[in-house]
């Protein structure tokens, strides 16, 4: 294809890159530079008969003025990255200074509000990520393996999790786990403990939130795996078979590697969509014991009652940066594939 043309084909979809992509997280980062401005108290007072008090008001017109004349806010640079509530260099280095141990180090450091937060984003990607892939692949294999008449309704039952909206999903669980639903009700029961609620224990949240979310993303994986199966060539399969390969030796070293490519697609959607788990947390309502990056968006942008910009466009440059460190190694392992096949 000559570059003209080439240029021609890309241009519709590049331009809707540059328009949907790259200006919102250049106007993210610019947001991020600039903090609230000070709000103009007016102190005034009243005397009376029984003596004089003083009131506190917000002077409306100052505050509007100061807005229109800078709207992005007061320019604070990269202090909201470095401030408490996100990399708290300070805070970091005084927790180094006083802690005794490593674990010392991580326990002071989880009660920051990032580094918390971040703990939970990174332990919830790293585990739903290769269980999706494992049990994706598994189910596929054993779907793929099942006679033709059964395969049409097991198909649309491991593919429910997909249909079903995600909040409808969490609900439905969220309210199993209930001590009046069938699952709270039953670990009552086995343990014989009136008092035991999955909701009231921070490892069992994050247990909870983790299942959750490799059954809501497991459907996905198996119908890619799925569809991928039905490329394995026949004859190399054969030809394994007839030197006399077991049936887990062809699926490590023929079904395995013809799905590679496969895998690490499936591999970089997981990555960016655990990354910034958001839903579960909120439909969980477990903010006490679970808290992401994204939640903490959220929490800047709307619960905070005053939305704080800034703060929510460092966060949202910091998770950007944290997805692109995470696939990093998976798109350079998939740029040295591509360049070994070239040669």
């Amino acid at each position: 294809m000559k570059h003209r043309s080439f240029f021609w084909f890309i241009l519709p979809t590049l331009s809707a890159m540059i328009l949907f992509i790259a200006l919102p997280i250049v106007s993210v980062a610019i947001q991020s530079l600039y903090i609230e401005h000070e709000q103009v108290l007016v102190v005034t007072e009243s005397c009376g008969p029984f003596g004089c008090n003083e009131t506190t008001t917000v002077d409306t017109e100052a505050s509007a003025a100061l807005q229109e004349e800078q709207p992005l806010g007061r320019f604070n640079g990269l202090g909201t990255y470095t401030n408490r509530a996100h990399l708290a260099f300070a805070e970091v280095g005084a927790a180094w200074s006083a802690s005794e141990s490593m674990s010392d180090f991580f326990s002071r450091l989880l009660n920051l509000p990032f580094y918390w937060a971040l703990a939970f984003t990174l332990t919830y990607t790293f585990v739903v990520t290769p269980f999706v892939l494992v049990l994706g692949l598994a189910i596929a294999v054993g779907v793929n393996n099942l006679p033709r008449i059964f395969k049409g309704p097991t198909i649309f039952v491991s593919l429910l999790p997909m249909i079903v909206t995600p909040l409808v999903g969490a609900l439905i669980l969220f309210w199993m786990v209930d001590g009046d639903g069938v699952i709270g009700a039953t670990l009552q029961n086995i343990f014989n403990d009136p008092s035991l609620s999955l909701k009231a224990n921070t490892s069992l949240v994050w247990v909870m939130l983790i299942v959750y979310g490799i059954w809501s993303s497991l459907p996905f994986s198996f119908i890619v795996f799925y569809a991928g199966l039905q490329t394995v060539p026949s004859d190399t399969m054969e030809a394994a078979q007839i030197d006399g390969a077991t049936k887990w030796q062809r699926m490590i070293h023929v079904v395995v590697p013809h799905l590679m490519p496969l895998v690490v697609f499936i591999s970089l959607i997981q990555l960016m969509d655990n990354f910034r788990v958001f839903e579960p947390i909120i439909s969980f309502q477990a903010e006490a014991h679970a808290r992401s990056l994204s939640w903490i968006i959220y929490n800047d942008l709307i619960a905070a009652g005053n939305p704080l910009y800034g703060s929510a466009g460092a966060t949202s440059i910091l998770t950007i940066l944290g997805v692109a460190f995470l696939l990093m190694p998976v798109l350079i392992r998939t740029w040295r594939d591509f360049n070994r096949k070239s040669t």
